[in-house]
Order: C-alpha cells, then structure tokens, then sequence
C-alpha cells in the first residue's frame, strides 16, 4: 500500500493506524501547497479531491476521507483492537465519534480557523464552537483513557492528530487538564513516535 502524506495534516492518523497495525506501507510526501508528491506527480491524478490522506491499495484502488480509512485499516488487522468488531454496538459508538471529531472538530471548528482570508472576529466565533466541542470530549476523557474506554482506538490517532493543531489555531487546551494525561499516553506509543520522527524526516 502507499500512503499519501503531508507532515502533522490528518494523513497522521491513518499513517498511526497503519504502524499500529503493522501493515507494510510505502510512505508518499505530497506538498499541500503545489500539490506535487514527492515522486513528482500530480496528487490530484491520485485523489482529485486534492486533500491528504490517500491510500491507494495494492489492487490499484484509492480509498481517502479518514473515517473509511481509519476502519478499513483497523479491519485489516482485527487482532489489534484498533476498532470494535463490525456489527457490534461498540462499533456504532466507534462510528458516532469518528463522524463527530471528522465534522464538528476538524471541518467545523479547524478548517475555518486555517483560512488566513476569513477576519479574526469572525474566527472568533469559529473558536467558540470548536471549545464548546472539546469540551465535550474533554468530559469524555475525565471518566476513561481513552475515547472507547480503557484502549486506544483509530478515533484516538484521529483525535490525537488534530489535537496537535490547536497551539497554532489559538486554542488553550490547558483549560481541560484532562487533554495533557490523554496526550502524555498516546505520545509514548511506539507507533505514534515513529510516524512523527518518519514525517519529520521526510
């Protein structure tokens, strides 16, 4: 498989799950700005959408958007305990927080707050509503370690990447002591440092 990347971008999640897993993968760098991979190719001729991640699978297929991916990979190694079986409630659950950290934390609340052309007071606002969800999630994380309870889930690598861009959007996580013990653990996993110290080096 090759998984199309661009450093700290929600491509992290996917590139966690996949060292989690153990699954073999050709890592593929692709600048977010000219959208030119690290091969020289067009990223848009992989995924027009034109956004990381891309997975493009052994048979030639492409799968992105993070929920797929994340379950797909999870289900390649089902052993891991990266996702709750299929069509079991836990999955539900598992499903219910993937859509919610996708759509309200990263497209509702993140993605707005990376447009340099949208003014700081409407930015504001943005801000408001993305505290308002962490808050939630923050609420989560005082009762467990992690979002499905006591192990780490590909919700986790998910929430752990977008986690990360919170400095850098004004966000102040030290409002909710609960993010620094859930940041602290996912950290320290094997599979996290080596995707961060690859993407660093790429």
């Amino acid at each position: 498989m090759k998984l199309y990347f661009a450093p700290s971008a929600c491509s992290l999640a996917s590139h966690i799950a996949l060292r989690e897993a153990d699954l073999p993968f050709e890592l593929i760098k692709v600048n977010n700005a000219t959208k030119e991979t690290a091969e020289g190719g067009d990223f848009r001729k992989v995924n027009p959408k034109g956004y990381v991640a891309a997975l493009v699978l052994d048979n030639g297929q492409v799968l992105t958007e993070a929920p797929a991916l994340l379950q797909y990979l999870a289900d390649l190694k089902p052993e891991t305990g990266l996702a709750p079986a299929n069509g079991s409630w836990e999955r539900v659950r598992l499903q219910e927080m993937l859509a919610f950290i996708s759509s309200e934390i990263h497209t509702g609340g993140c993605s707005p707050l990376f447009n340099k052309s949208i003014p700081e007071e409407v930015k504001t606002f943005f801000r408001d509503k993305l505290n308002a969800r962490l808050e939630l999630i923050a609420a989560t994380l005082g009762e467990r370690d992690y979002l499905l309870g006591e192990r780490f889930s590909v919700a986790d690598a998910l929430l752990f990447t977008i986690l990360r861009w919170m400095g850098p959007l004004k966000v102040d996580l030290g409002r909710w002591p609960a993010f620094a013990g859930y940041l602290q653990r996912i950290e320290a996993r094997p599979s996290v440092k080596a995707a961060l110290e690859a993407e660093a080096a790429a």
